[in-house]
């Protein structure tokens, strides 16, 4: 019979308050059928007030726990060698003042960084001077030109960030969500080091 246990732990997990932490939450396994479902429900992990919000589960914690229970069983892990345990809270309701308020600055607030930036680079010059290369007339209001840019920019955005609302233009992630998955990468790396107290310890902690 195979006695090897293989162990490959997820990078993030969501949990409520207060609940208890199972190996099969917090990781894949391959195992012997006889000791699957024991490992499966072992408990890693009891949630408490005192977690707050972030509790990192290191893989050698996970070890000592199946070698004390199958001394006689060898342990492979695969994969990262921390699972980040995110306590989630119940959602407060959206206030609609708040929302409206978020909206209307966002609204002005990326109106004025498009009207700057046009006044930067001198693009109401810029029609004028396309239009009467094409019409050889001058208008200071070259709205044939204006009005067509202006739908394309706002079509370009949603080209950009390949979004309509919630509805996916197609699957390749957009930029704004490959930015967002690198910060979230760099914020769980941030945890894992700080937030795992066996990641660093001093030489003169006798603990």
């Amino acid at each position: 019979m195979e006695k090897t246990i293989y162990i490959r732990m997820r990078n993030r997990v969501q949990a409520e308050p207060e609940e208890k932490v199972l190996l099969k939450d917090a990781a894949q396994i391959i195992a012997p059928e006889a000791i699957r479902p024991i490992l499966e429900t072992m408990m890693i992990h009891q949630l408490t007030q005192k977690d707050r919000n972030i509790v990192v589960i290191d893989v050698m914690k996970v070890i000592e726990l199946i070698t004390n229970k199958f001394g006689d069983l060898e342990v492979q892990t695969i994969g990262p060698a921390q699972t980040i345990i995110e306590v989630t809270f119940k959602k407060k309701g959206v206030s609609i003042p708040f929302f409206l308020l978020i909206w209307i600055l966002l609204f002005f607030g990326s109106a004025m960084t498009i009207m700057n930036f046009h006044d930067d680079v001198s693009m109401q010059s810029v029609h004028e001077k396309i239009y009467t290369i094409i019409t050889g007339e001058k208008d200071t209001k070259p709205l044939l030109f204006q009005i067509p840019y202006s739908i394309g920019l706002g079509l370009g955005m949603i080209l950009f960030f390949n979004h309509v609302f919630k509805k996916r233009l197609n699957e390749e992630p957009s930029p704004l969500e490959v930015e967002m998955f690198n910060y979230q990468m760099d914020l769980d790396n941030y945890v894992i080091i700080h937030e795992n107290k066996e990641s660093m310890k001093r030489l003169n902690d006798n603990d």
